[in-house]
Parts: C-alpha cells; structure tokens; sequence
C-alpha cells in the first residue's frame, strides 16, 4: 500500500512538542502523529542516540514527525523554547526526574506560558518515590514489575522477550493518557500534567496475568501443551492448545500418527498438567518427525491453533498481512503506522520517513515567525543544528524563507 494514501486521521490539527529520545517518548509520539498529529521532535544537536544505535529502531518510531536541532542548555535557546511552547497542545518528555527542570522545559515553566498544556513526563521509575533518580533500561523495569519471575515456557527458567515490553507499554499507557487528557480539556480548558513511570506501566501488565500476591515462580499460568515446539524442518511452530475443544482437536489430528494423546491420563485438563513434562515430551517428539508444512495442512483440517514462528520480515508478507494492508512503503522503506481499521478503511497514514537531524529547522522557524535576522542569532549563538553549514550568513537564511524551503517535507 502507498504511504501517500491517507487513512483515519482523527488527530489532525493537534500540535505535538517531543523532547523524548530512544523508544519509549518517540513510540507514543509516533502513534499520535500516524494519526494525523503534527509532531514536532526535539533533539540534541548531535541527534537522538537512537540514531546511533543497532537496529531500524530510530526509523521506526520517528517517522510522521518534523526533527528540529536545538541545545537546550543554552541560554540563548529561550525566545524560541517559549515559542514553541505557545505554539504546542502536547508536550512529552523522557528525560530523567530533574533534567527538564533544569533545561527550562518542565511542566511548571512551559504551562506557565500555555495553561492549556497536557505534558507528559515518561522516567523510568516515576518523578516520585526512592527510585526516581534510579538509572534503567526495558530490562530494569521488567526485573522490577515482576514479569521476569514467571517462564513462558513449560520447561526452563524465565527468559527476557525479543521485544522491549516495558517500554511499549508505558508508550501505549502514555498515548492513552495524553487522549484522555485532552479529553478532558474540551470540558475544563486546562491542561494536565501526567507522571508515567515505565517500571509502573510494567507492573500493572504484570498483574494483568499474575496478580499481586505471588511469591515466586510457579507454573501455575502454563500449559504443557500451549507452547512451541520444533519440527522436522528446523522451524518451530506455537500450539495455543488451552480449552478441552482445542485438546480435542489435536487428539484428533494426530490420532493416526500417536493414538497415545488419546489416552485417559490426558483426557483432562488436570491430567495433563499433572503429567505435564511427560506430556510435553511426547509432543516435542512428535512434531519433530513432520515438517511445519504438513503440520500446519494436519491442523488446519482439524482447528487446532498452530502458527508457525515468523521473522518480522515473513510476517510482513504473509497473504493475512497484506489482507489488512498493514505495511505502509514509502521511500524506499516500509513501515507498519498505527495499525487499526476504522468504519472499514486501513487507519493512520505514512506521509514522510525519519529525517536526518535538525531537517526541518528551517521550515519549522519560518513557521513560528522568526526573521531571518532572528534565525541568524540564534544560529551563531550555537543554538541550531541541521542548518547547511556552519557559516550560514542571514542574506543565505533569507533567501531561504523566501524560497519556503519547498525541497522539506512537511507533515
């Protein structure tokens, strides 16, 4: 599906401040700005460090959004941070508790200019408690929710996920905040302060599954039969074979090649987890001796829920993902914007890919108002990034503006 193509854009109009970097802030931005959001991101002159790192990550999260360079620390910076205050409904921010107050950029002193403000402060333990200045990543705020406690797998220790869910999470509880609170504002005509802390976010998905009493590990949450297993072709298919109908089926499925599934000890959910390892075992040897092919066209014919595990790059082409047309291309690149369909149409939108730093520093001045003298200022100062050279005069920032930059997108 083209990116050009524009979907549910309910968000249109909205004004995004982004001071966050890496993937907890830019995640929650990303999902305001696929629909329709202008967002506007904030970062160090030297870019976010996302761009540093390994991985698409920086180019996933970041795109729908303008990029504008600016050193925070420096003084200088002011005039302009209190424009873009004015100009914004939404601010977010990721830094560290203390850090914003420090830049100048905290909720006090930006709802001061604007009281119609929702800001968002995404840490990773909270702006209070004894944890507050603790340092952390994904990993930290998963060990501290509890989730680490429990194994996915019927047989072997806990294991830390392939994706990053405490930082995904606290990003969708964040997005849900910020909505809710611009709610809110139609009604009040105030803004609101929001504290998301990452370890928290982690901890209420935690107790989604676990509660909150549990002491230590247990296996009281896993199926010996609701896991993955190998087969005869190195890949491994996932069986969700909870509910007795499901058990049933794959009774069925497999009657011809192991009529021992059928056998009474398994025959019930209590059976099968008391003799759960012995369990497992006979299916892992069973799914071993077919490959993943004739097991998926064995269960199908009988309803049993297996799926065979996907790299990201096959599950983005499989006939189910192009049914829903859940990739999005432009510019070479593909991505997956917000991902839910409206009265029947694909939602959200691809307008533009991640820029480079500061791409938009120019287009996005001209729109807040500055001059050209203003814009030089600021740029000798030291306080701009993503500006052509470091010798940019005002004559050649002038006839810039006056040519309106049409070589930059716009979102």
């Amino acid at each position: 599906m083209n990116g050009a193509e524009q979907g549910w854009l309910p968000l249109d109009g909205l004004r995004v401040l982004d001071f966050s970097l890496l993937l907890p802030g830019p995640f929650a931005t990303v999902t305001l700005a696929d629909l329709g959001a202008e967002v506007l991101k904030i970062e160090p002159l030297a870019g976010d460090f996302a761009r540093r790192m390994a991985g698409p990550m920086h180019t996933m999260v970041n795109r729908n959004k303008r990029t504008l360079a600016l050193d925070l620390k420096n003084p200088a910076a002011r005039p302009l941070i209190e424009r873009l205050a004015c100009w914004a409904d939404v601010v977010v921010e990721g830094f560290r508790p203390g850090v914003a107050q420090r830049l100048g950029v905290d909720h006090a002193a930006l709802s001061a200019l604007n009281p119609r403000l929702v800001y968002c402060s995404i840490s990773g333990y909270g702006q209070t408690g004894p944890d507050r200045d603790r340092p952390g990543h994904d990993l930290n705020y998963q060990a501290a929710s509890g989730g680490l406690m429990f194994s996915g797998h019927w047989q072997g220790p806990p294991r830390r996920s392939g994706v990053p869910v405490a930082d995904l999470a606290g990003a969708s509880l964040a997005a849900i905040a910020i909505l809710a609170a611009l709610h809110e504002r139609q009604r009040s005509g105030s803004g609101r302060y929001l504290d998301l802390a990452l370890a928290d976010a982690a901890l209420a998905h935690s107790a989604a599954r676990h509660g909150l009493d549990a002491e230590g590990p247990s296996r009281g949450h896993l199926y010996p039969t609701n896991d993955m297993f190998e087969t005869a072709d190195g890949r491994r298919l996932a069986l969700g074979i909870i509910e007795e109908h499901f058990w049933a089926s794959f009774v069925a499925a497999t009657a011809d090649l192991a009529p021992d599934m059928g056998r009474a000890a398994w025959a019930n959910e209590a059976g099968r987890l008391a003799d759960g390892d012995a369990l497992h075992a006979r299916i892992a040897g069973l799914l071993r001796s077919q490959t993943s092919e004739t097991w998926l066209k064995r269960f199908a014919r009988h309803d049993v829920p297996a799926q065979r595990v996907l790299s990201p790059a096959e599950a983005s082409r499989t006939p189910q993902a192009l049914a829903r047309a859940l990739i999005l291309e432009r510019d070479g690149q593909r991505h997956i914007p917000f991902p839910v369909w409206a009265d029947g149409r694909r939602g959200a939108r691809l307008q533009r890919v991640a820029t480079s730093v500061g791409a938009d520093t120019w287009s996005t001045l001209d729109e807040l108002g500055l001059s050209a003298a203003e814009i030089s200022d600021l740029h000798q100062a030291g306080v701009l990034g993503g500006l052509k050279s470091a010798s940019a005069s005002a004559t050649t920032l002038a006839d810039g503006l006056a040519g309106g930059f049409h070589g930059e997108q716009r979102s």
